[in-house]
């Protein structure tokens, strides 16, 4: 969730170099951020509540610095709640990423020893865990591991010493090193994004390794044996061009006009590497498809792909609700999670349950490198480049579209997808760039923004779609949303339909069409108001969203004009679009 970063070097300025890792990685948390530098051999620190401002930064220039970006969990929204956190005697800072679990026990031991506490934070008990382990150690870093062994959770650290160390473990949470072959100089961060402009090289730390920088060389050891590690260094592939907002208004409205590209993108995907899966799928005993918020509406459809095209019995799965299936898994099954970056905290702790019975893992994510992946037996990139808007767009259409071809491919017809997605991605651009159609939604979003509640109403294959414009419309607007299957309108939701209350329901030419309208003029009836997102007309529709018939892929074109109408919501509403308010883009603790 929140977002680590540090700089060793001579070739920047390191507050100035820290500063800016923390503006590229305050998707991750924007409640406070705080720097620590070295200073004349004194670490001096500043932090600010609410998100990466240039004009608070006050700190000197320096050659060695930390940072950290917050998305509050464990205390409160306060400069004293902040990162980085100061040992007593302030030889050393710290800055985390994660929860530690059992912080309570652990604080309550310290109050004991006399420790006197500045935060609220579960991170100040790991600053001080370390300084009592230290007085008896004559190795700092024996002091940290020892403290970090006892922090129960998924947890990453980063530690800037007053002797000019830096350290930084990784435990579920992410950790990256990137280093620039030119310069000499050596980055710490949570995702590659945040220095990709500067490295050549990048090492993703596994779970249970510390990086150790210290005298000018780099050292990657495991935390229980202390050997050190070779270092496996990937070439950096990121471009600088592709984070910027290229004249777009907001990150969000960039990624959405960028889908049809992600959708061709997804046609370029190994053939063979797609068919040794869908073998892998009929062997298997049980297929269960994983992911969490936008991630797990492409978990579902795509289980419905696999049912519906493939004829498989596929299960979707919520990562965080996913436990009562623990005890089921077996080692014939397959699990498929889906992630944009590939470090989903509750989707990694299903992976780990489900490799303990010897599940196969298969995974498709947007992060190269990530832990997902390394766990992973089959493994597929989306490379859909940077989603930086909090709110996945691309992403989810880049999972939609994997999904499709995923199940035609096991259906023997790759071909057929890769025709039908190509037909997809020409008419997306088309339907983004329509101005008549734009037009027409700014026209919506100003009669729905402000709407206290906003229904959604469709079967089938957009049912799955329905569920996601919920998710958009309450990420973007914060609206109350409620996504009804249509079926099972009469069995409770029809309650709240009378006049006033607006409805927008998704509705493909298909076999779904006569039962979805039948649902659509029952609320009619009673008095509310209808928006269609479909290819057809109906005298039911109060207003149109017109969308071309796209057939077994018109469900991944259905969600575009929705996201849209949710960005213009967001615009009409003030709201901060690529930042919602509590919510941050890599999920990384429980």
């Amino acid at each position: 969730m929140c977002g680590i970063f540090a700089y060793i070097g001579n070739n920047r300025n390191a507050t100035e170099a820290v500063f800016e890792g923390l503006k590229r990685l305050d998707y991750r948390g924007y409640d406070s951020w705080g720097i620590s530098i070295l200073n004349k051999s004194r670490i001096q620190t500043q932090k600010n509540v609410g998100v990466v401002n240039k004009k608070l930064l006050i700190l000197p220039k320096s050659e060695i610095a930390i940072g950290h970006t917050r998305w509050a969990t464990t205390g409160g929204v306060t400069i004293e709640n902040a990162h980085p956190h100061m040992a007593s005697d302030k030889s050393f800072a710290l800055a985390q990423n994660g929860i530690v679990e059992n912080y309570t026990k652990i604080k309550k031991w310290l109050l004991n020893k006399k420790y006197r506490f500045a935060s609220e934070t579960d991170t100040e008990v790991i600053v001080h865990l370390i300084e009592e382990h230290f007085k008896n150690e004559d190795n700092f870093l024996s002091a940290v591991l020892k403290a970090f062994k006892k922090c129960e959770g998924r947890n990453t650290i980063i530690i800037l010493t007053r002797g000019g160390d830096v350290i930084g473990v990784r435990n579920g949470s992410p950790l990256v090193v990137g280093v620039s072959n030119k310069k000499g100089d050596v980055y710490f961060s949570s995702d590659t994004l945040s220095f990709a402009p500067y490295v050549d090289k990048t090492i993703t730390l596994d779970n249970g390794q510390v990086a150790i920088y210290s005298k000018n060389k780099l050292v990657i050891r495991n935390i229980k044996n202390g050997k050190i590690v070779r270092l496996n260094m990937d070439k950096n592939t990121i471009k600088e061009d592709v984070i910027s907002k290229d004249g777009y208004k907001h990150f969000m409205i960039k990624e959405i006009s960028e889908q049809p590209e992600v959708i061709r993108k997804v046609i370029m995907q190994d053939e063979k590497s797609m068919n040794k899966l869908t073998d892998k799928i009929r062997n298997s005993e049980n297929v269960y498809i994983i992911g969490s918020g936008t991630a797990g509406t492409a978990a579902f459809q795509t289980a419905y792909y696999l049912r519906t095209l493939g004829n498989i019995n596929a299960i979707g799965l919520i990562g965080a609700e996913a436990k009562d299936y623990f005890h089921l898994f077996k080692k014939n099954d397959l699990l498929i999670a889906l992630s944009q970056s590939g470090e989903t905290a509750d989707v990694l702790d299903v992976i780990e349950h489900a490799k303990e019975k010897r599940v196969t893992i298969a995974s498709y994510v947007n992060m190269q490198g990530s832990l997902i992946t390394k766990l992973s037996d089959f493994k597929f990139l989306a490379n859909a480049g940077p989603e930086i808007c909090v709110m996945s767009t691309k992403v989810l259409v880049s999972q939609l579209s994997w999904g499709y071809l995923l199940a035609k491919t096991l259906q023997g017809r790759y071909k057929e997808a890769v025709s039908n997605l190509q037909k997809l991605s020409i008419n997306a651009e088309k339907l983004i760039k329509d101005r008549n159609s734009n037009s027409n939604i700014n026209k919506i979003a100003k009669e729905l923004f402000g709407s206290r509640d906003i229904f959604l109403l469709a079967k089938g294959q957009n049912l799955q779609i329905i569920r996601e414009g919920m998710i958009k419309i309450v990420e973007a607007g914060y609206i109350h949303a409620h996504a009804i299957p249509a079926g099972d309108l009469k069995h409770y939701a029809i309650t709240l339909m009378e006049k006033g209350v607006k409805v927008i329901s998704v509705i493909s030419d298909d076999e779904n069409r006569t039962d979805t309208l039948n649902a659509i003029n029952e609320i009619k009836a009673r008095g509310a108001t209808i928006i269609g997102v479909s290819p057809f007309k109906d005298n039911v529709f109060d207003k149109l969203i017109k969308v071309p018939d796209m057939g077994e892929v018109s469900a991944i074109l259905n969600i575009m004009p929705i996201q849209i109408l949710a960005y213009k919501i967001a615009i009409l509403k003030g709201n901060n679009i690529d930042k919602p308010r509590n919510i941050a883009k890599s999920v990384t603790v429980k």
